[in-house]
């Protein structure tokens, strides 16, 4: 039983020891820290933040970003959401490529004036044969109203001569 009181005595002791050695650390964390001697004004904000950066990694606060804590005490470690650089669309910047000369290379020009050349093509016989049905069509109705108008005439001499 002797061995056994004294492994227990001595897990007491270990634990002990770890207890204070945490206590301590904790007072050293919770101990004010000095404050930082006052800058130019000339400084840029991005040193601030990188030194605020250094300052929150040594004595082990947290700091959140994109998260908003409901602890009141965890809100003030809350950062400013980050300013991105303006953006310049590099392919806007660029001076426009010069235009190809059109008789450098037949070729190149392969592309239709008109984009519907192709099925004109392939409606042209059809649109003859229309076209000369059509002609036929006004020459025949021309030819009835010539008729008409003559015999309009003829009525109207034949009834005046009574």
């Amino acid at each position: 039983m002797g061995s056994e009181d004294e492994s227990i005595e001595q897990a007491v002791a270990s634990r002990r020891e770890r207890l204070l050695a945490l206590r301590a650390a904790q007072e050293l964390s919770n101990a004010p820290e000095p404050e930082p001697e006052p800058k130019d004004n000339n400084d840029d904000e991005d040193e601030d933040e990188e030194q605020e950066g250094k300052g929150s990694s040594s004595n082990g606060s947290m700091k959140f970003r994109n998260y908003v804590p409901h602890d009141k005490h965890l809100q003030e470690g809350k950062l400013a959401p980050a300013v991105l650089p303006k953006f310049e669309d590099p392919v806007a910047a660029a001076p426009p490529p010069p235009e190809p000369e059109a008789n450098d290379d037949p070729f190149l020009n392969i592309a239709p004036k008109k984009p519907n050349w192709d099925l004109r093509r392939d409606v042209q016989k059809k649109l003859d044969k229309l076209e000369k049905r059509t002609q036929k069509a006004l020459y025949q109705l021309m030819v009835e109203q010539e008729k008409q108008n003559q015999l309009a005439e003829g009525d109207d001499t034949n009834g005046t001569a009574d």
